[in-house]
Protein backbone atom coordinates (compact mmCIF):
# COMPACT_ATOMS: atom_id res chain seq x y z
CA UNK A 1 0.00 0.00 0.00
CA UNK A 2 2.83 2.40 0.85
CA UNK A 3 4.62 1.89 -2.51
CA UNK A 4 1.24 1.79 -4.51
CA UNK A 5 0.65 4.94 -2.72
CA UNK A 6 3.85 6.32 -3.67
CA UNK A 7 3.76 5.55 -7.30
CA UNK A 8 0.49 7.26 -7.53
CA UNK A 9 1.59 10.21 -5.88
CA UNK A 10 4.71 10.85 -8.49
CA UNK A 11 2.26 9.94 -11.07
CA UNK A 12 -0.26 12.68 -10.04
CA UNK A 13 1.02 14.67 -8.37
CA UNK A 14 1.04 18.63 -9.67
CA UNK A 15 4.55 20.12 -8.41
CA UNK A 16 5.90 16.64 -10.18
CA UNK A 17 4.07 17.35 -13.30
CA UNK A 18 5.30 20.91 -13.08
CA UNK A 19 8.80 20.05 -12.76
CA UNK A 20 8.53 17.76 -15.96
CA UNK A 21 7.12 20.22 -17.76
CA UNK A 22 10.26 22.12 -17.18
CA UNK A 23 12.51 19.44 -17.89
CA UNK A 24 10.56 19.17 -21.68
CA UNK A 25 11.41 22.57 -21.64
CA UNK A 26 15.42 22.53 -20.88
CA UNK A 27 14.88 20.06 -23.88
CA UNK A 28 13.63 22.47 -26.24
CA UNK A 29 16.24 25.24 -24.94
CA UNK A 30 19.11 22.85 -25.76
CA UNK A 31 17.86 21.57 -28.89
CA UNK A 32 17.50 25.55 -29.76
CA UNK A 33 20.93 26.07 -28.77
CA UNK A 34 22.29 23.42 -30.73
CA UNK A 35 20.32 25.28 -33.36
CA UNK A 36 22.38 28.45 -34.10
CA UNK A 37 25.46 25.70 -35.49
CA UNK A 38 22.56 24.47 -37.79
CA UNK A 39 23.73 24.98 -42.17
CA UNK A 40 21.57 27.65 -43.32
CA UNK A 41 20.32 28.15 -46.39
CA UNK A 42 19.74 31.75 -47.83
CA UNK A 43 17.89 32.94 -50.98
CA UNK A 44 16.69 35.85 -52.68
CA UNK A 45 14.58 36.25 -55.82
CA UNK A 46 12.80 39.81 -57.47
CA UNK A 47 11.95 41.17 -60.39
CA UNK A 48 12.40 44.55 -60.45
CA UNK A 49 11.19 47.25 -63.14
CA UNK A 50 12.59 51.12 -63.13
CA UNK A 51 12.32 53.95 -65.08
CA UNK A 52 15.29 56.85 -64.44
CA UNK A 53 16.23 59.74 -65.92
CA UNK A 54 18.54 60.05 -68.57
CA UNK A 55 22.14 62.27 -67.14
CA UNK A 56 24.52 60.73 -69.69
CA UNK A 57 25.84 62.75 -72.30
CA UNK A 58 26.71 59.46 -74.73
CA UNK A 59 22.50 59.02 -75.20
CA UNK A 60 19.47 61.01 -76.48
CA UNK A 61 17.39 58.56 -74.50
CA UNK A 62 15.00 61.06 -72.29
CA UNK A 63 14.43 58.11 -69.52
CA UNK A 64 16.18 54.77 -69.09
CA UNK A 65 14.20 52.08 -68.36
CA UNK A 66 15.50 48.64 -66.83
CA UNK A 67 14.24 45.48 -65.69
CA UNK A 68 16.18 43.17 -63.24
CA UNK A 69 15.20 39.63 -62.10
CA UNK A 70 17.40 38.28 -59.29
CA UNK A 71 17.88 34.66 -58.27
CA UNK A 72 20.39 34.11 -55.44
CA UNK A 73 21.20 31.70 -53.15
CA UNK A 74 23.48 30.97 -50.37
CA UNK A 75 24.72 28.35 -47.87
CA UNK A 76 26.28 28.86 -44.70
CA UNK A 77 28.24 25.95 -42.64
CA UNK A 78 29.76 26.11 -39.11
CA UNK A 79 32.70 23.94 -37.41
CA UNK A 80 31.78 24.85 -33.59
CA UNK A 81 35.23 22.93 -32.02
CA UNK A 82 37.34 26.50 -33.84
CA UNK A 83 34.77 28.64 -34.79
CA UNK A 84 35.14 28.82 -38.50
CA UNK A 85 32.42 29.72 -40.85
CA UNK A 86 32.30 28.97 -44.52
CA UNK A 87 29.73 30.35 -46.67
CA UNK A 88 29.23 29.60 -50.53
CA UNK A 89 27.08 31.32 -52.56
CA UNK A 90 25.46 31.27 -56.27
CA UNK A 91 24.22 34.44 -57.86
CA UNK A 92 22.47 34.97 -60.77
CA UNK A 93 20.82 38.25 -62.83
CA UNK A 94 19.15 38.95 -65.70
CA UNK A 95 19.08 43.10 -67.18
CA UNK A 96 17.39 44.30 -70.06
CA UNK A 97 17.63 47.53 -70.62
CA UNK A 98 16.55 50.50 -73.27
CA UNK A 99 19.91 52.29 -72.96
CA UNK A 100 21.69 52.32 -76.17
CA UNK A 101 25.55 52.27 -74.32
CA UNK A 102 24.80 49.14 -72.85
CA UNK A 103 26.33 46.55 -75.00
CA UNK A 104 24.05 43.45 -74.20
CA UNK A 105 20.23 43.43 -73.39
CA UNK A 106 19.31 41.22 -71.81
CA UNK A 107 22.52 40.96 -69.77
CA UNK A 108 23.27 37.34 -67.68
CA UNK A 109 25.09 37.68 -64.85
CA UNK A 110 26.14 34.74 -62.91
CA UNK A 111 28.93 34.18 -59.96
CA UNK A 112 29.89 31.45 -58.05
CA UNK A 113 31.85 32.07 -54.40
CA UNK A 114 32.95 30.60 -51.38
CA UNK A 115 34.24 32.05 -48.28
CA UNK A 116 35.62 31.13 -45.12
CA UNK A 117 36.37 32.93 -42.07
CA UNK A 118 38.62 31.78 -39.60
CA UNK A 119 39.32 33.55 -35.70
CA UNK A 120 42.48 33.53 -34.45
CA UNK A 121 42.10 34.48 -30.65
CA UNK A 122 38.60 35.72 -29.51
CA UNK A 123 36.35 33.32 -30.82
CA UNK A 124 38.40 30.68 -31.24
CA UNK A 125 38.15 28.31 -28.87
CA UNK A 126 34.71 29.41 -27.36
CA UNK A 127 32.48 32.18 -28.17
CA UNK A 128 28.36 33.27 -27.20
CA UNK A 129 27.23 30.02 -29.35
CA UNK A 130 29.08 27.75 -27.38
CA UNK A 131 28.34 29.34 -24.15
CA UNK A 132 24.59 29.00 -24.61
CA UNK A 133 24.68 25.38 -25.78
CA UNK A 134 26.98 24.34 -22.71
CA UNK A 135 24.81 26.15 -19.84
CA UNK A 136 21.73 24.36 -21.87
CA UNK A 137 23.05 20.92 -21.07
CA UNK A 138 24.11 22.28 -17.37
CA UNK A 139 20.63 23.72 -17.30
CA UNK A 140 18.59 20.37 -18.37
CA UNK A 141 21.10 18.15 -15.89
CA UNK A 142 19.91 20.71 -13.30
CA UNK A 143 15.96 20.29 -14.09
CA UNK A 144 16.59 16.40 -13.62
CA UNK A 145 18.41 17.18 -10.04
CA UNK A 146 15.42 19.67 -9.44
CA UNK A 147 13.23 16.73 -10.56
CA UNK A 148 14.69 14.17 -8.23
CA UNK A 149 15.03 16.23 -5.46
CA UNK A 150 10.74 17.38 -5.51
CA UNK A 151 10.84 13.67 -6.10
CA UNK A 152 12.26 13.27 -2.88
CA UNK A 153 9.97 15.69 -1.18
CA UNK A 154 7.15 14.18 -2.22
CA UNK A 155 8.39 10.28 -0.94
CA UNK A 156 9.12 11.81 2.35
CA UNK A 157 5.81 13.42 2.53
CA UNK A 158 3.73 10.28 1.12
CA UNK A 159 5.24 8.36 3.58
CA UNK A 160 4.75 10.69 6.71
CA UNK A 161 1.00 10.93 5.80
CA UNK A 162 0.82 7.23 5.21
CA UNK A 163 2.20 6.77 8.83
CA UNK A 164 -0.31 9.21 10.27
CA UNK A 165 -2.94 7.68 8.39
CA UNK A 166 -1.97 4.58 9.55
CA UNK A 167 -1.72 5.73 13.34
CA UNK A 168 -5.10 6.95 13.11
CA UNK A 169 -6.82 4.14 12.20
CA UNK A 170 -4.67 2.03 14.89
CA UNK A 171 -5.69 4.52 17.44
CA UNK A 172 -9.23 4.66 16.45
CA UNK A 173 -9.53 0.68 17.48
CA UNK A 174 -7.82 1.62 20.41
CA UNK A 175 -10.54 4.04 21.57
CA UNK A 176 -12.74 1.69 20.24
CA UNK A 177 -11.69 -1.20 22.49
CA UNK A 178 -11.18 1.83 25.33
CA UNK A 179 -15.29 2.15 24.83
CA UNK A 180 -15.56 -2.06 24.69
CA UNK A 181 -13.62 -2.34 28.18
CA UNK A 182 -15.25 0.70 29.87
CA UNK A 183 -19.05 -0.98 28.66
CA UNK A 184 -17.62 -4.29 29.96
CA UNK A 185 -16.35 -2.77 33.49
CA UNK A 186 -19.98 -0.95 33.45
CA UNK A 187 -21.91 -4.24 33.23
CA UNK A 188 -19.08 -5.64 35.69
CA UNK A 189 -20.08 -2.53 38.24
CA UNK A 190 -23.37 -3.30 37.90
CA UNK A 191 -23.50 -7.03 38.98
CA UNK A 192 -21.46 -5.56 41.93
CA UNK A 193 -23.86 -3.30 43.07
CA UNK A 194 -26.58 -5.67 42.30
CA UNK A 195 -24.54 -8.38 44.78
CA UNK A 196 -24.03 -5.29 47.39
CA UNK A 197 -20.66 -5.47 47.23
CA UNK A 198 -20.71 -1.28 45.36
CA UNK A 199 -22.87 1.65 45.79
CA UNK A 200 -25.15 2.69 43.25
CA UNK A 201 -23.37 6.03 42.71
CA UNK A 202 -20.24 4.13 41.41
CA UNK A 203 -22.34 3.09 38.24
CA UNK A 204 -22.35 6.66 37.19
CA UNK A 205 -18.60 6.56 37.81
CA UNK A 206 -18.60 4.24 35.13
CA UNK A 207 -21.04 5.05 33.10
CA UNK A 208 -18.75 8.59 32.90
CA UNK A 209 -15.88 6.50 32.18
CA UNK A 210 -17.95 4.74 28.94
CA UNK A 211 -18.69 8.42 27.38
CA UNK A 212 -15.47 9.85 27.89
CA UNK A 213 -14.22 6.93 25.58
CA UNK A 214 -17.17 7.46 23.19
CA UNK A 215 -16.22 11.23 22.95
CA UNK A 216 -12.66 9.73 22.35
CA UNK A 217 -13.72 7.90 19.40
CA UNK A 218 -15.10 10.77 18.16
CA UNK A 219 -11.90 12.87 17.84
CA UNK A 220 -10.43 9.50 16.56
CA UNK A 221 -13.06 9.33 13.99
CA UNK A 222 -12.19 13.17 13.05
CA UNK A 223 -8.01 12.60 13.60
CA UNK A 224 -8.78 9.61 10.70
CA UNK A 225 -10.44 11.81 8.19
CA UNK A 226 -8.08 14.78 8.49
CA UNK A 227 -5.35 11.87 7.68
CA UNK A 228 -6.93 10.46 5.30
CA UNK A 229 -7.48 13.98 3.33
CA UNK A 230 -3.58 14.61 3.75
CA UNK A 231 -2.96 11.59 1.76
CA UNK A 232 -5.41 11.84 -0.80
CA UNK A 233 -4.26 15.58 -1.26
CA UNK A 234 -0.77 14.00 -1.82
CA UNK A 235 -1.91 11.28 -4.82
CA UNK A 236 -4.91 12.69 -6.08
CA UNK A 237 -3.96 15.16 -9.58
CA UNK A 238 -7.66 17.66 -8.61
CA UNK A 239 -10.45 17.61 -6.48
CA UNK A 240 -12.76 15.39 -9.48
CA UNK A 241 -10.20 12.55 -8.95
CA UNK A 242 -12.04 9.27 -8.04
CA UNK A 243 -9.88 8.67 -4.79
CA UNK A 244 -11.69 11.26 -3.18
CA UNK A 245 -14.79 8.98 -2.74
CA UNK A 246 -12.48 5.94 -1.39
CA UNK A 247 -11.62 4.98 1.97
CA UNK A 248 -7.57 4.47 2.51
CA UNK A 249 -6.22 1.38 4.38
CA UNK A 250 -2.61 1.08 5.05
CA UNK A 251 -1.98 -2.98 4.85
CA UNK A 252 1.73 -2.21 5.23
CA UNK A 253 3.66 -3.98 8.34
CA UNK A 254 3.98 -0.94 10.59
CA UNK A 255 7.52 -2.63 11.96
CA UNK A 256 9.69 -0.80 9.49
CA UNK A 257 13.64 -1.33 10.17
CA UNK A 258 15.69 0.60 11.32
CA UNK A 259 18.24 1.63 9.48
CA UNK A 260 21.98 0.64 11.26
CA UNK A 261 24.22 3.03 10.03
CA UNK A 262 26.97 5.56 11.80
CA UNK A 263 26.96 9.30 11.95
CA UNK A 264 30.08 9.69 9.54
CA UNK A 265 28.65 7.06 7.33
CA UNK A 266 25.10 8.86 6.96
CA UNK A 267 26.75 12.00 6.47
CA UNK A 268 28.49 10.85 3.75
CA UNK A 269 25.84 9.30 1.76
CA UNK A 270 24.31 12.83 2.45
CA UNK A 271 27.03 14.29 0.57
CA UNK A 272 27.28 12.33 -2.36
CA UNK A 273 23.38 11.90 -2.76
CA UNK A 274 21.54 15.45 -2.14
CA UNK A 275 20.34 16.83 -4.84
CA UNK A 276 20.92 20.28 -3.00
CA UNK A 277 24.63 19.93 -3.38
CA UNK A 278 24.39 18.70 -7.21
CA UNK A 279 22.42 21.92 -8.20
CA UNK A 280 25.33 23.79 -6.40
CA UNK A 281 27.60 21.72 -8.45
CA UNK A 282 25.61 22.70 -11.59
CA UNK A 283 25.46 26.44 -10.70
CA UNK A 284 29.37 26.36 -10.17
CA UNK A 285 30.08 24.59 -13.66
CA UNK A 286 27.93 27.57 -15.13
CA UNK A 287 29.90 29.73 -13.53
CA UNK A 288 32.76 28.03 -14.77
CA UNK A 289 31.11 28.35 -18.36
CA UNK A 290 30.87 32.42 -17.88
CA UNK A 291 34.81 32.81 -16.98
CA UNK A 292 35.39 30.97 -19.88
CA UNK A 293 33.82 32.86 -22.19
CA UNK A 294 35.00 36.49 -20.51
CA UNK A 295 38.23 35.27 -20.73
CA UNK A 296 38.49 34.70 -24.29
CA UNK A 297 36.17 38.17 -24.47
CA UNK A 298 39.32 39.60 -23.29
CA UNK A 299 41.07 38.66 -26.25
CA UNK A 300 41.74 40.54 -29.25
CA UNK A 301 39.79 39.78 -31.84
CA UNK A 302 41.93 38.98 -35.33
CA UNK A 303 40.31 36.75 -38.09
CA UNK A 304 41.94 35.36 -41.45
CA UNK A 305 39.68 35.54 -43.90
CA UNK A 306 39.79 33.84 -47.12
CA UNK A 307 37.43 33.77 -50.37
CA UNK A 308 37.24 33.04 -53.78
CA UNK A 309 34.95 34.42 -56.64
CA UNK A 310 34.33 33.32 -60.36
CA UNK A 311 31.73 35.67 -62.07
CA UNK A 312 30.51 35.10 -65.78
CA UNK A 313 28.73 37.38 -67.92
CA UNK A 314 26.39 36.10 -70.81
CA UNK A 315 23.37 37.50 -72.98
CA UNK A 316 22.52 39.00 -76.72
CA UNK A 317 23.72 41.87 -77.95
CA UNK A 318 21.58 44.99 -77.20
CA UNK A 319 19.41 45.83 -80.34
CA UNK A 320 19.36 49.32 -79.20
CA UNK A 321 22.98 49.80 -79.29
CA UNK A 322 24.43 52.43 -80.86
CA UNK A 323 28.19 52.63 -81.43
CA UNK A 324 28.48 56.22 -82.80
CA UNK A 325 30.21 57.58 -80.43
CA UNK A 326 33.11 54.81 -81.32
CA UNK A 327 34.81 57.52 -84.02
CA UNK A 328 36.85 54.68 -85.42
CA UNK A 329 34.77 51.72 -85.97
CA UNK A 330 31.75 54.83 -87.86
CA UNK A 331 34.87 55.25 -90.05
CA UNK A 332 35.80 52.01 -90.87
CA UNK A 333 34.38 48.67 -88.98
CA UNK A 334 36.87 46.15 -90.72
CA UNK A 335 39.70 47.67 -89.01
CA UNK A 336 41.33 45.68 -86.30
CA UNK A 337 40.57 48.05 -83.35
CA UNK A 338 36.59 47.34 -84.45
CA UNK A 339 37.56 43.42 -85.40
CA UNK A 340 38.98 42.90 -81.72
CA UNK A 341 36.06 45.10 -80.22
CA UNK A 342 33.43 42.62 -81.87
CA UNK A 343 35.35 39.37 -80.73
CA UNK A 344 35.01 40.90 -77.08
CA UNK A 345 31.59 41.42 -77.53
CA UNK A 346 31.16 37.83 -78.95
CA UNK A 347 32.66 36.54 -75.79
CA UNK A 348 30.30 38.70 -73.71
CA UNK A 349 27.43 37.15 -75.50
CA UNK A 350 25.56 33.91 -74.71
CA UNK A 351 25.62 31.40 -71.70
CA UNK A 352 27.50 33.45 -68.09
CA UNK A 353 28.14 30.17 -66.93
CA UNK A 354 30.69 28.77 -68.91
CA UNK A 355 33.05 32.17 -67.79
CA UNK A 356 31.67 31.37 -64.21
CA UNK A 357 32.97 26.96 -64.21
CA UNK A 358 36.03 28.14 -66.57
CA UNK A 359 37.29 30.68 -64.25
CA UNK A 360 37.81 33.14 -66.62
CA UNK A 361 37.55 36.02 -64.29
CA UNK A 362 38.37 34.95 -60.69
CA UNK A 363 38.41 36.72 -57.46
CA UNK A 364 40.86 35.76 -54.54
CA UNK A 365 40.58 37.55 -51.35
CA UNK A 366 42.90 36.42 -48.53
CA UNK A 367 43.15 38.67 -45.19
CA UNK A 368 43.04 39.51 -41.91
CA UNK A 369 39.69 41.43 -40.01
CA UNK A 370 40.92 43.68 -36.60
CA UNK A 371 38.84 44.39 -34.29
CA UNK A 372 40.85 46.44 -31.07
CA UNK A 373 38.95 47.86 -28.45
CA UNK A 374 41.80 50.83 -26.98
CA UNK A 375 42.81 50.57 -23.93
CA UNK A 376 41.46 47.08 -23.31
CA UNK A 377 38.16 45.73 -23.13
CA UNK A 378 36.27 47.00 -19.46
CA UNK A 379 33.00 45.39 -20.24
CA UNK A 380 34.57 41.91 -20.39
CA UNK A 381 36.98 42.27 -17.76
CA UNK A 382 34.05 43.46 -15.41
CA UNK A 383 31.95 40.60 -16.53
CA UNK A 384 35.29 38.18 -15.89
CA UNK A 385 35.15 39.85 -12.25
CA UNK A 386 31.70 39.49 -11.51
CA UNK A 387 31.82 35.93 -12.16
CA UNK A 388 34.61 35.23 -10.15
CA UNK A 389 33.20 37.05 -7.37
CA UNK A 390 29.76 34.42 -7.90
CA UNK A 391 32.19 31.58 -8.10
CA UNK A 392 33.63 32.43 -3.97
CA UNK A 393 29.70 32.89 -3.81
CA UNK A 394 28.98 29.39 -5.02
CA UNK A 395 31.48 28.07 -2.79
CA UNK A 396 30.62 30.04 0.20
CA UNK A 397 26.85 28.47 -0.12
CA UNK A 398 28.54 24.85 -0.76
CA UNK A 399 29.68 25.37 2.29
CA UNK A 400 26.23 26.60 4.03
CA UNK A 401 24.97 23.44 2.47
CA UNK A 402 27.25 21.09 3.63
CA UNK A 403 26.71 22.51 7.36
CA UNK A 404 22.94 22.68 6.77
CA UNK A 405 22.91 19.10 6.20
CA UNK A 406 25.43 17.95 8.05
CA UNK A 407 22.66 19.03 11.15
CA UNK A 408 19.93 17.62 9.49
CA UNK A 409 21.56 14.24 9.18
CA UNK A 410 22.47 14.88 13.30
CA UNK A 411 19.35 15.77 13.58
CA UNK A 412 17.69 12.84 11.96
CA UNK A 413 19.91 11.06 13.20
CA UNK A 414 19.17 11.70 16.89
CA UNK A 415 15.74 11.68 15.99
CA UNK A 416 15.71 8.01 14.87
CA UNK A 417 17.32 6.74 18.42
CA UNK A 418 14.74 8.90 20.38
CA UNK A 419 12.15 7.21 18.88
CA UNK A 420 13.56 3.72 19.20
CA UNK A 421 13.77 5.04 22.94
CA UNK A 422 10.64 5.85 23.40
CA UNK A 423 9.03 2.85 21.68
CA UNK A 424 10.99 0.88 24.02
CA UNK A 425 9.54 2.48 27.01
CA UNK A 426 5.78 3.05 25.44
CA UNK A 427 5.99 -0.82 24.96
CA UNK A 428 7.32 -1.58 28.82
CA UNK A 429 4.76 1.29 30.50
CA UNK A 430 1.42 -0.89 27.86
CA UNK A 431 2.76 -3.90 29.27
CA UNK A 432 3.24 -2.87 32.70
CA UNK A 433 -0.26 -0.96 33.01
CA UNK A 434 -2.37 -3.70 31.56
CA UNK A 435 -0.61 -5.31 34.31
CA UNK A 436 -1.68 -2.94 37.06
CA UNK A 437 -5.51 -2.42 35.25
CA UNK A 438 -6.14 -6.19 35.75
CA UNK A 439 -4.53 -5.98 39.18
CA UNK A 440 -6.70 -3.32 40.49
CA UNK A 441 -10.40 -5.40 38.82
CA UNK A 442 -9.41 -8.44 40.90
CA UNK A 443 -8.59 -6.02 43.83
CA UNK A 444 -12.35 -4.67 43.04
CA UNK A 445 -13.58 -8.06 43.04
CA UNK A 446 -12.27 -8.79 46.34
CA UNK A 447 -13.22 -5.22 47.91
CA UNK A 448 -9.62 -4.19 47.99
CA UNK A 449 -9.98 -1.41 45.52
CA UNK A 450 -12.55 0.91 44.71
CA UNK A 451 -14.31 1.77 40.94
CA UNK A 452 -12.51 5.13 41.03
CA UNK A 453 -8.60 3.19 41.00
CA UNK A 454 -10.35 0.77 38.00
CA UNK A 455 -11.28 3.59 35.73
CA UNK A 456 -8.26 5.31 36.04
CA UNK A 457 -5.80 2.52 34.86
CA UNK A 458 -8.66 1.60 32.49
CA UNK A 459 -7.91 5.18 31.21
CA UNK A 460 -3.95 4.84 31.59
CA UNK A 461 -3.85 1.16 29.47
CA UNK A 462 -6.05 3.36 26.79
CA UNK A 463 -3.66 6.29 26.96
CA UNK A 464 -0.45 3.59 26.70
CA UNK A 465 -1.80 1.78 24.40
CA UNK A 466 -2.59 5.21 21.91
CA UNK A 467 1.31 6.22 22.72
CA UNK A 468 2.65 2.96 21.88
CA UNK A 469 0.95 3.26 18.97
CA UNK A 470 2.16 6.93 18.80
CA UNK A 471 5.72 6.36 19.58
CA UNK A 472 5.62 3.41 16.44
CA UNK A 473 4.48 6.13 13.86
CA UNK A 474 6.99 8.58 14.69
CA UNK A 475 9.59 5.84 14.64
CA UNK A 476 8.16 5.60 11.37
CA UNK A 477 8.46 8.87 10.42
CA UNK A 478 12.00 9.16 12.00
CA UNK A 479 13.23 6.86 9.17
CA UNK A 480 11.95 8.53 6.45
CA UNK A 481 13.56 11.93 7.55
CA UNK A 482 16.26 10.22 8.24
CA UNK A 483 16.30 8.57 4.32
CA UNK A 484 15.15 12.52 2.99
CA UNK A 485 18.42 13.34 4.70
CA UNK A 486 20.82 11.45 3.35
CA UNK A 487 19.32 11.48 -0.03
CA UNK A 488 18.59 7.98 -0.14
CA UNK A 489 14.61 8.18 -0.21
CA UNK A 490 14.20 6.92 -3.86
CA UNK A 491 16.74 4.06 -3.30
CA UNK A 492 15.49 3.35 0.02
CA UNK A 493 12.08 2.68 -1.30
CA UNK A 494 12.99 1.08 -4.86
CA UNK A 495 11.16 4.28 -6.46
CA UNK A 496 12.42 5.60 -10.35
CA UNK A 497 11.34 8.83 -10.85
CA UNK A 498 10.43 9.00 -14.20
CA UNK A 499 10.39 11.95 -16.57
CA UNK A 500 7.69 10.51 -18.63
Amino acid sequence: MLREAIEIALENNRDIEVTRKTVTIAEFDLQAARGFYQPRLTGQTYYEDSTVPNVSVFTSNEKTIQGTLVGNLAVQGFVPKYGTIFQGSFNNQRLTTNNPISVLSPQLNAGLGFSVTQPLLRGRSFDQPRRTIEIAKRNFELTNTQFRQRSIDVVAGVQRAYWDLTFALRNLQVQRDGVRDAMSQLEHNRRLVREGQLAPIDIVAAETQVANFELAVFEAINLVGQAENALKALMSPNRLDPIWGQALTPVEPVEASVPRTTLSEAIGSAIDNRPELEINRAQKDINAIDQKLFRDQKKPQIDLVASYNSTGIGGDENANFSPNFITPCVADPTSPTCQTRRENLARLTGNPFSGVFSNRYPVFRFGVNINLPLFGDKTAKAQLGRSLVEAERLETQREQIEQGIQVEVRNAMQAVRTAEARLRSSAIARENTALQYQSEQRKLDEGQSDIYKVLERQTALTVARSNELRARTELNKAIADLQRATGTTLSENNVEAKLK
